[in-house]
């Protein structure tokens, strides 16, 4: 078990070493990273590797993990995640896997308020002690299949998926509010790719960014405007169409978040 200088030491190294060079710059993120104890989320067997650049099983029941393959993800894909997403004190988030609860806590930490859905029940249960433990309480935490969609409380704010989907539902669009962000990792091993989509206007124009580029469009009133090619999309394009749908200034540009 460690000693408590090892632990902080061993916590400074991952933000140092590990997660701000993955260009995860917000001080606030990192601040936060520093203050949420990962080690007191990680399963009690792996505790040693809480810090480590990898990731880590959820659970020392072997049936259950090979059933789910759930894992907490690595702490720079988390921190790169929690940035991307630009969380925002008055958001409502809908977190899809809460796992370990360590994501649920670091949302709640930034927004309004968090509804996290966990398909195995075993995790949800130990994940609500964990966040009591740290006197979390503005998360509803809920049991069941939510890889499809979970629109019993949109629309939401920011929706994150901590898992990956091999395709993503068009149920997580229409669950957006305007300005709303959606963070996915879509595909399948071994083409997986994460996307962090945001809302310009409720069911009207969505922003699928991909490696820095836009790849996607979709608008659910009307097609994208015929002079507008989508594989050429300029940023005066952008600003022309939100603007259009009576959102000025709203510019929908976002650094992604890498590959794992």
């Amino acid at each position: 078990m460690y000693t408590q200088i090892p632990v902080e030491r061993a916590r400074f190294n991952m933000v140092e070493q590990q997660i701000r060079p993955w260009e995860v710059l917000d001080q606030e993120v990192l601040d936060l990273l520093f203050a949420v104890r990962r080690e007191e989320f990680v399963p009690a067997q792996y505790r040693s590797l809480a810090f480590a650049d990898m990731e880590i099983p959820l659970s020392g029941n072997v049936t259950a993990h090979a059933t789910t393959g759930e894992k907490m993800l690595a702490p720079k894909l988390e921190a790169r995640m929690l940035q991307g997403l630009a969380v925002k004190p008055d958001d409502r988030i809908l977190e899809v896997g809460t796992g370990s609860g360590y994501m649920t806590t670091l949302l709640a930490k930034r927004g309004a308020h968090v509804t996290s859905v966990e398909i195995v029940p075993e995790f949800s249960a130990q994940a609500a002690a964990r966040l009591e433990t740290h006197g979390i309480a503005n998360v509803t935490l809920e049991i069941g299949d939510a890889a499809r969609g979970w629109n019993r409380h949109a629309p939401y704010d920011v929706i994150v998926l901590t898992g990956s989907v091999p395709v993503l539902a068009d149920e997580f669009r229409r669950s957006l509010n305007p300005g709303g962000r959606l963070l996915a990792v879509v595909g399948e091993a071994p083409v997986m790719g994460a996307r962090l989509m945001t809302c310009a206007a409720r069911g009207v124009l969505l922003l699928t960014m991909d490696q820095d580029r836009i790849i996607t469009i979709a608008r659910y009133d009307q097609a994208v405007p015929a002079h507008i090619d989508r594989g050429r999309l300029e940023a005066a394009d952008i600003a022309a169409m939100v603007a259009g749908e009576n959102n000025p200034g709203l510019l929908v540009f976002h650094a992604v978040v890498g590959r794992s």
